[in-house]
C-alpha cells in the first residue's frame, strides 16, 4: 500500500482502537481516551513502527481538529463560574503560575523560549477535563464549577499569551491587533448573547434530522469566520475558535433543552469522533521519540516537568476553591488545574518551528504534559471520592 493509503486506513483504525482500550482498562482505572490517541500515534510514527509519517493530509486534518477542540472548549464556558471570588482568584492563580514559569523557562531557554516555557507550565487542559467531570457527575458541582473557571482562564490566558508571543509583529503591534480581536469578538458574543433566536431555533429544529442539518453547518461557518478573522489579522487560531465556541453557546442558550442536547450530541460527534482525535494521533505521529531518548537525562526530566507542572499550575489553582473547601477537595481542585497538554503542544509545536526552543525541550514538555495527563485526573477522582466518603456520617 502507499503511504496516503496507509496512513488513511490506520488513523481511523487507531481512532476506533483507542476508546477500546480506555474501555478494557476502565475495571481497573480511568485514563482520558487522548492518552492513548497519543501513544498509538507514537507507535505507528516514524519513531517506532514507521508505518505513517507526518504529511500535508494529516497536517490540514490536525489543523481543524485543534480548532474544534477550542471551539468546544469554548462552549463550557460558565460565565458565572469566571465571575466574582472564583473568577478572580483562577486569574491571579494563572498569573502568579505564568510568572513563576517564565522564570523557571529563563534558566532553560533564556529569551522568548523562556516565555513560551511559561505558556505551557501555566496551562490546563480544559478540554480533557471535561469528559472526566462529567463521567464522574461532578459538572455542575460547586467543585465542577471551580475547575471549570481554573480550565477556562487556564487555556484562555495562554492562547492570548501564545498570540502576543509568537506574533510576527512587535509586541506593541500585536496587543493592538489582539484588542482589535477583541473588540470584534466581543461585539459577535455580545449580539449572539442580547435576545434570543427563535426563528433559528425553529430551524434548527426542523433539520435535526434531514440532510439539511443547519445547526453543524452554522457551526462550521461561526468557526471558519473567526479563524480565518484570526489568519487575517494573524491572532492565534485557537483564540478564533475558544471565541466561536462561546459564540455558539449564546446563540443556542435559549433553544428547549431537548433541542441543546441533540445539537450538543451532533457537534460533539464531529469534533470527539472525527477530527480531535486526529489532532492527537498527528500529535503522536510527530512526538520526537528520539529526541527525547537521544540523552538519559532527557528521559527522567519528563516526571520533573510533571512535578513542576504540580507546583507551578495546582498550587496557584486552589486559591480558586471556594470558602469553606475541605483540604482534599482544594488538592483535588489544584492537581485537576495542573493537567495540561493540548496547550503545551501547540506552544512547543510553535516554539520549535520559531527557533525559540530545542526539539528535545519541547518532547519533555509534552512528555511531562502526558505523563499530567495520565495521572491527575485519576488522582483528583480518587481525593474527590475519599473525601465524599468522609462526609457520611458513620452508621
Amino acid at each position: 500500500m502507499s503511504t496516503t493509503t496507509t496512513t488513511l486506513v490506520l488513523v481511523p483504525l487507531l481512532a476506533v482502537l483507542a476508546p477500546l482500550i480506555a474501555r478494557a482498562l476502565a475495571r481497573w482505572v480511568t485514563f482520558p481516551g487522548i492518552v492513548f490517541e497519543l501513544l498509538l500515534g507514537i507507535a505507528i510514527g516514524p519513531a517506532v513502527l514507521n508505518l505513517v509519517q507526518p504529511s500535508e493530509l494529516l497536517e490540514m486534518l490536525s489543523h481543524f481538529g485543534v480548532a474544534m477542540l477550542f471551539f468546544m472548549a469554548g462552549t463550557e464556558i460558565n460565565a458565572a463560574a469566571l465571575r466574582g471570588r472564583s473568577g478572580a482568584r483562577a486569574w491571579g492563580g494563572w498569573l502568579i503560575s505564568f510568572g513563576v514559569g517564565t522564570a523557571l523557562g529563563w534558566v532553560i531557554a533564556p529569551g522568548l523560549g523562556a516565555v513560551i516555557i511559561g505558556i505551557a507550565l501555566s496551562s490546563t487542559a480544559l478540554g480533557t477535563l471535561i469528559p472526566v467531570l462529567r463521567d464522574a457527575g461532578e459538572f455542575t458541582t460547586p467543585f465542577g464549577r471551580t475547575v471549570g473557571a481554573v480550565g477556562a482562564v487556564g487555556e484562555f490566558g495562554p492562547i492570548i499569551a501564545i498570540s502576543v508571543v509568537l506574533s510576527e509583529r512587535s509586541t506593541l503591534q500585536a496587543i493592538l491587533v489582539l484588542i482589535a480581536f477583541a473588540v470584534v469578538a466581543v461585539l459577535a458574543v455580545w449580539q449572539a448573547g442580547r435576545t434570543s433566536y427563535p426563528w433559528l431555533h425553529r430551524f434548527v429544529e426542523s433539520t435535526m434530522h434531514t440532510s439539511g442539518q443547519f445547526a453543524v453547518r452554522l457551526v462550521m461557518l461561526i468557526l471558519s469566520a473567526l479563524v480565518a478573522l484570526s489568519l487575517a489579522l494573524k491572532v492565534d487560531i485557537l483564540l478564533g475558535a475558544f471565541t466561536a465556541g462561546i459564540v455558539w453557546k449564546l446563540l443556542i442558550s435559549d433553544a428547549s433543552p431537548k433541542t441543546q442536547e441533540q445539537v450538543e450530541s451532533k457537534i460533539e460527534g464531529l469534533a470527539f469522533g472525527f477530527l480531535v482525535p486526529i489532532f492527537f494521533i498527528t500529535t503522536g505521529v510527530d512526538f520526537d521519540l528520539q529526541a527525547l531518548l537521544a540523552q538519559p537525562w532527557t528521559f527522567a526530566a519528563v516526571p520533573a516537568v510533571t512535578v513542576l507542572l504540580l507546583l507551578v499550575r495546582g498550587v496557584p489553582s486552589m486559591l480558586a476553591a471556594p470558602s469553606g473547601t475541605g483540604r482534599r477537595e482544594r488538592l483535588a481542585v489544584g492537581v485537576m488545574g495542573a493537567t495540561g497538554l493540548p496547550i503545551i503542544i501547540v506552544a512547543t509545536s510553535a516554539g520549535v518551528s520559531a527557533g525559540y526552543l530545542s526539539p528535545t525541550t519541547a518532547a519533555v514538555l509534552v512528555g511531562g504534559g502526558l505523563l499530567s495527563v495520565l495521572l491527575f485526573p485519576v488522582v483528583a477522582t480518587a481525593l474527590r471520592a475519599r473525601d465524599s466518603a468522609d462526609d457520611i456520617p458513620a452508621a
